[in-house]
């Protein structure tokens, strides 16, 4: 095996400067994936303003979600209430963007892995039963115990925007978490409510959506026009689902499981461009649009409908949401009456005690007893966090109020418990959050290696268990990158058999539009045992890393091109990159090269000298492999 790469490694003033290459593209573009603090701003005054409203006139609220909208032709009509409108419909629109970003999560990205993926899932469902047996032990003997199904769930939106506003900063994993929790949670819940508290419930629709949502399965086949296909069989899906009795949302998760999600082929991007650089020499409207039409078809509709719906569901339909349904109504009789109701501190402890004891406890469980783990970042604080907020259960849990409780008066008693289990599930993730973030274990996070060394998984030049360890973070596109490289290499020549060399990908997509690319690239040559020849050719030509040259290159390696283009597109590689990315951001990652010597972070200069003098008196025990990864 060559060495990494061959540069030229005169000295340069900028090396010296830790902070080289800036710019916020990997917390950025991790943060870009959901809704920005903004919107969750726009949930929250949602929400007082319908708490306010409610209070001050709760005639007029009421009369106005209650005003009915009539649809239909002749005999055939559907009739709404605007409050069922936006929760049945709209909603359905919120949670078929939240399955999309699931969908991609467990095919292309976090939750890949199964070890991964089992995490979130009984994380979810120890949150479903561990609240409800709370609830019937505390409620015994009111007579409402069949009412445990008011804290089963965990309100979605809520759990999104809250995170946003009180989470910490580098969220990308415990967001992915959360969002994989909440869909298992709210699949459970809705079915739930389907078996058990809906008395009109019909099964024969239900056919009719499954029939629909096999159709969805297989457009993915239609050579053109899948789009209006697949808003057509959606819809037919969600009127199936509101006939069957099953509440319609649940039909937005299923649909978006079902939609495809996969990396652009080398063809249908070679396609694009050839179109683009078409126009460009002939710039008219029909080659305009076969540009556009190609550009489009060319990624996925599962990432086309997420960046195409966001700013709607951010800015429009949750805060819309929130007026809706947070209009609880609040007097001095209730309150007096909730202080000694075993059903409003049922449902209290149920769900701030419950949902945190369920997720926390299950999810460390599961670590422990190594049946499956969480990714670099993914602290015992974070976790602790995201689990208290889990305990904001409103949206479901108001609605199941009104199925589970008969008496007006113990239904304003359950009321007021949701409320205040959703405030204090709020206010203690938030300080759980702050506690966690600024103590010494976390502050500690950026300075020390979370993924220990893995000679299973990770690119190591040197022998895999070498006394000294250096592990970079790069990209193959930044000029200082290249420019370690070089010194790099003089380590590795003076250090030789002492030293093991590790690289991992935090391509800075705000400034190398192809970074990801040749990352996926080098991965895919490592299928077939050349990582470290191909980053030297990415290295030695940054300028062309076009599809074209990344071909050319492979072919130049004696690489399997058939098998080197079949790997480039799949969701192992991108996984793998994006891997790397989400330890990056967890680690506070925002320049490049990012060296970490024996575990640590390095902020001295970056020459030769300094560095081997860095990994040579650095004799404590203190390896990358006892780093706090999973801590």
């Amino acid at each position: 095996m060559s060495l990494p790469v061959v540069i030229d490694t005169s000295p340069d003033p900028e090396r010296a400067d830790p902070e080289r290459q800036r710019g916020p593209s990997i917390a950025a573009w991790i943060r870009s994936m959901g809704p920005s603090r903004t919107g969750a701003l726009l949930l929250v005054a949602g929400t007082l303003l319908a708490i306010v409203w409610a209070n001050a006139s709760h005639e007029t609220y009421e009369t106005f979600w209650d005003t009915r909208l009539t649809i239909g032709v002749a005999d055939l009509n559907l009739d709404f209430t605007l409050h069922a409108l936006v929760n049945d419909a709209l909603m359905a629109v919120f949670f078929f963007t939240v399955g999309l970003e699931v969908r991609r999560e467990f095919s292309i990205g976090e939750l890949t892995s199964w070890s991964r993926g089992v995490v979130p899932v009984v994380a979810a469902l120890c949150g479903l039963l561990v609240p409800s047996l709370l609830y019937v032990l505390i409620a015994r003997g009111s007579g409402w115990e069949s009412a445990w199904g008011v804290v089963i769930s965990t309100d979605t939106a809520f759990l999104v925007g809250g995170l946003a506003l009180v989470g910490p900063k580098a969220a990308g994993r415990l967001r992915i978490f959360l969002l994989a929790l909440a869909v298992v949670d709210d699949i459970g819940a809705l079915s739930i409510i389907a078996l058990v508290y809906t008395e009109n419930f019909n099964p024969q629709p239900l056919l009719v959506a499954a029939v629909g949502l096999t159709g969805i399965w297989f457009t993915r086949y239609v050579p053109t026009g899948r789009g209006p296909i697949y808003a057509t069989l959606a819809i037919i899906v969600w009127f199936a689902f509101l006939a069957s009795g099953v509440h319609p949302t649940l039909a937005g998760v299923a649909v978006a499981l079902l939609v495809p999600v996969y990396r652009p082929s080398r063809r249908d991007v070679e396609h694009a461009l050839a179109l683009a650089r078409t126009f460009r020499q002939s710039p008219t409207t029909q080659y305009a649009r076969a540009a556009a039409n190609s550009l489009r078809e060319s990624i996925s509709i599962n990432e086309r409908l997420q960046s195409a719906y966001a700013p709607y569901v951010s800015f429009v339909i949750l805060p819309v949401f929130a007026v809706a349904n947070a209009g609880v109504q609040i007097s001095r009789d209730v309150l007096v009456e909730a202080a000694t109701s075993p059903v409003t501190w049922g449902i209290v402890v149920a769900l701030v005690a419950g949902k945190f004891l369920g997720v926390f406890g299950s999810t460390t469980l599961v670590r422990v007893l190594k049946l499956g783990e969480l990714g670099a970042g993914l602290t015992t604080g974070r976790v602790a966090g995201g689990a208290a907020l889990c305990g904001v259960g409103f949206t479901l849990s108001l609605f199941i109020v009104d199925l589970a409780i008969s008496d007006p008066s113990v239904q304003n008693q359950a009321r007021v418990g949701v409320l205040l289990a959703s405030v204090l599930a709020f206010g203690i993730a938030a300080l759980i959050f702050r506690a966690t973030e600024h103590s010494p274990r976390e502050m500690e996070i950026g300075q020390v290696l979370q993924r220990p060394v893995d000679p299973a998984r990770d690119h190591i030049y040197g022998p895999v268990d070498a006394p000294l360890t250096l592990v970079e973070y790069g990209d193959f596109q930044c000029g200082f990158c290249l420019k370690t490289a070089g010194t790099i290499q003089e380590v590795v020549q003076e250090l030789g058999g002492r030293l093991r060399y590790v690289w991992r990908h935090a391509p800075l997509l705000h400034y190398h539009p192809n970074a990801v690319a040749a990352a996926e690239a080098s991965e895919a040559a490592a299928m077939q045992g050349k990582f470290f020849e191909f980053e030297r050719s990415l290295f030695i030509d940054q300028d062309h890393q076009q599809p074209a040259d990344i071909l050319r290159r492979a072919e130049q390696l004696g690489l399997d091109l058939e098998r080197f283009e079949r790997d480039l597109t799949s969701a192992s590689v991108a996984a793998r990159v994006r891997d790397d990315m989400l330890d990056a951001e967890a680690m506070d990652i925002t320049a490049v090269p990012t060296l970490f010597v024996n575990g640590r972070r390095h902020t001295a200069p970056h020459d030769a000298a300094s560095l081997i003098a860095a990994l040579t008196s650095d004799r404590s025990p203190f390896r990358a492999e006892e780093s706090h990864g999973q801590g």
